[in-house]
């Protein structure tokens, strides 16, 4: 089992608010094997990515069943379970008991691409602005706005945006960086894109796994962008995106491809697309995974692996007095 930090963090089908797992109640039993199935069946009927990702799951059931016996600890159970998991190589599915959380990470399957340090130290100083989530000032001579954002925390709202579209209204361009976002709240996705779009916009599609084949799902229903009335912001916008660009972070991106003047720079990103959706495994041990699927404007679920840059730019670590990604994208904003 991968030994990385998982994120757990829900996002809705329909883009309202959800902020944990639903969970079933379900028979008691300690017998490895009994859990053991239910975790595989609960999975093969519910999981949204097996065709994708192309994973057989009956040659995992057959893979790890073999590892299960009646007399084995909590801890070696758990082993074999989370293991079973980091199959489906998804951030949104996980296992937790009271002594472990299993985890995959795919923040880990590409170099770092932030530094902090390097921001501050050679891009807007210590004298920069915190405005709700986010941190943000000027760049070249006040011709770009850097406005970063660590994380989806819910507190995205009209005061914070509107005092940072202001203060930027005359740059040339604007720079959002989303790297080692790891995702949070919907909300605030929607109320970011509506200060960069003129129309209303479908920015991508959901859709449910509700059958136990592997193709069945609802039907693809559209998410949908509105303008903010008021301030918003119509210049070339780039923002800069990493594999630890997850969940909340990668629907933001994924929905800037359907926006003309919003261009992604920097690694693709970490995935995240579906909701999780969970309950509770017979021992008490609860777990989660995806079981929707968010599609781009062709019906294409291809971006749960990673939402592709626009303009590819990576760190270099022999320089830190440099950041590369930043650097692009100043440039693509000149």
């Amino acid at each position: 089992m991968k030994n990385i930090i998982l994120f757990f963090v829900p996002v809705m089908l329909v883009f309202t608010a959800c902020e944990e797992a639903f969970f079933e109640d379900d028979v008691a039993s300690t017998s490895p094997m009994e859990n053991f199935d239910y975790l595989w069946t609960e999975c093969k009927e519910k999981y949204a990515y097996f065709a994708l990702k192309d994973i057989d799951w009956d040659a995992v059931r057959k893979e790890y069943s073999a590892k299960i016996s009646e007399g084995m600890s909590e801890d070696s159970l758990f082993s074999v379970l989370g293991d079973m998991l980091a199959e489906l190589r998804d951030d949104h599915t996980g296992l937790v008991s009271p002594f472990n959380i299993s985890r995959f990470g795919t923040r880990y399957l590409g170099q770092d691409n932030f530094d902090e340090r390097i921001v501050v130290d050679h891009y807007i100083g210590q004298d920069f602005y915190v405005s709700g989530p986010f941190i943000h000032d000027f760049l070249n001579n006040e011709a770009i706005g850097y406005v970063r954002l660590p994380a989806f925390a819910g507190t995205v709202d009209n005061d914070n945006l509107d005092f940072i579209l202001e203060r930027y209204a005359d740059t040339k361009g604007l720079i959002l960086d989303l790297r080692e976002n790891g995702g949070g709240s919907v909300t605030d996705i929607f109320n970011l894109l509506e200060r960069l779009v003129e129309e209303e916009t479908i920015v991508y599609y959901s859709r449910i796994k509700n059958g136990p084949g592997r193709d069945d799902f609802s039907e693809p229903e559209a998410a949908r962008v509105k303008p903010y009335d008021g301030i918003r912001y119509a210049k070339k916008v780039a923002v800069l995106v990493d594999r630890a660009t997850y969940s909340a972070g990668s629907f933001t991106s994924l929905a800037t491809k359907a926006l003309s003047n919003v261009i992604l720079v920097g690694d693709t990103t970490g995935g995240g697309l579906g909701l999780p959706n969970g309950g509770q495994l017979p021992n008490g041990w609860t777990y989660r995974f995806s079981i929707t699927q968010a599609l781009d404007l062709n019906l294409n679920p291809e971006f749960e692996n990673g939402v592709p840059p626009d303009v590819p730019a990576l760190f270099d670590w022999d320089d830190l007095t440099t950041d590369e990604v930043l650097e692009r994208a100043i440039l693509e904003l000149q």
